[in-house]
């Protein structure tokens, strides 16, 4: 009887400390995150940190997914390099990695020796889905000695035929760093385009050729709101800034909201074999080079 008391009151504490701070937070575009929601919450975020305690696990959450992994069992959440960043300083024997394919591929070549699984499995990405390592050798071999770039989101087999791994946030500092007026960039032709006017802009202009597709979130068409950009990160923002009320044209990724509570605690105690990342070794290691030229350029 005590016992059945003392995980109730577990359940409760936890659903309170959780809507805490999503009380602020979305579900839908009409309700916000409840009392009530945080409680069918709670069990699993309980067992989820309990768990990856023991198995000296981290959880990396990217911001797209959703609130209750985000603020109820993620160590460290932030966008692709920030995430990079953290599963490169980690010291967990395991990293479960809530996003999408190639973010967890990008954990397992930079801690090859680490098991890295990601709940949702083989969730993908528009823009990594976008372009092969084939088409890029193709690319190339039109426009030898051009230096290639490739945006994180895009496959391990991408990035192992190209120099530089970038980010949004570094791409502009990078590409300005690389030798020549030339710059082949994949696979976001989006922000090949922005990168262009931005080089033309900080006087130091470079032709950028392009290949590949678009992000189905930041691609959208809608120039009306407050923020262009996907729910979660609204999300986190709602959280973060409860006093603000932020206006966005309800952009959602599909294959980010694969991650679930669920899941993860699946990923933990019995991970199937689609959630557990395995990377070629030689694909690997030319992919770690890209990535470890992306560290080194942004310093």
């Amino acid at each position: 009887m005590l016992s059945t008391l003392a995980k109730e009151a577990a359940v409760m504490g936890e659903a309170q400390r959780l809507f805490g701070v999503l009380h602020s937070v979305s579900k839908t575009k009409a309700e916000k995150w409840t009392l009530e929601d945080c409680l069918a919450a709670a069990a699993y975020t309980l067992a989820i940190n309990r768990f990856k305690k023991e198995q000296n696990a981290v959880i990396l959450a990217h911001s797209y997914t959703t609130p209750d992994l985000v603020y109820g069992v993620a160590d460290f959440r932030g966008d692709s390099y920030e995430l990079a960043l953290k599963a490169r300083e980690s010291e967990a024997e395991k990293i479960i990695f809530a996003g999408v394919w190639f973010m967890a591929e990008t954990a397992k070549i930079i801690n090859p020796a680490k098991q890295v699984i990601i709940p949702a499995g083989k969730a993908g990405c528009t823009l990594a889905d976008s372009m092969t390592a084939q088409q890029v050798r193709d690319l190339r071999a039109k426009h030898p000695g051009v230096p290639a770039l490739c945006y994180i989101n895009g496959s391990a087999e991408v990035k192992a035929v190209c120099d530089v791994c970038v980010t949004s946030g570094n791409v502009f500092d990078i590409a300005q760093k690389m030798p020549g007026d030339e710059l082949i960039f994949v696979p976001d032709m989006l922000m090949a385009e922005n990168l262009e006017n931005e080089l033309k802009r900080r006087q130091t202009p470079k032709k950028i050729i392009s290949s590949g597709g678009s992000c189905c979130v930041a691609s959208s068409p809608d120039k009306t709101v407050g923020m262009l950009t996907e729910r979660g990160l609204v999300n986190r923002l709602e959280a973060e800034y409860p006093d603000k009320q932020f206006v966005w044209p309800f952009g959602v990724c599909s294959y980010m909201k694969k991650n679930t509570l669920i899941n993860t605690l699946e990923a933990l105690v019995d991970p199937r074999a689609e959630q557990v990342v395995e990377v070629d070794t030689l694909v690997a290691q030319q992919a770690r080079k890209a990535i470890d030229n992306m560290f080194e350029l942004t310093k």
